[in-house]
């Protein structure tokens, strides 16, 4: 192992959320990040802590995805298809 390596964070996972977990980004600063779907998180916090939709998502957008803790802050994506991102082209 490089010196370089030991200065590399662990990956963090989010809490509670290991079904919406969809993968492992590979990033040019050799922090690898935990990849979470965001709707199915969602899903998550209204089926396990009774939240309404808006509720979760806010939960999500404030508390989760607003909580930076370092390089290895896991990342929490929206699906879409590439229909969908061309549409306003």
């Amino acid at each position: 192992m490089h010196e370089h390596d030991e200065q590399i964070p662990p990956m963090m996972l989010a809490d509670g959320f290991n079904a919406a977990l969809i993968g492992v980004s590979d990033e040019w600063s050799g922090h690898p990040r935990a990849v979470y779907d965001y709707a199915k998180c969602v899903r998550i916090l209204m089926v396990h802590q009774h939240m309404s939709e808006d509720e979760a998502t806010e939960y999500m957008d404030f508390n989760v995805i607003g909580a930076y803790v370092g390089a290895a802050t896991p990342i929490f994506m929206h699906r879409m298809s590439y229909r969908q991102l061309n549409a306003d082209r």
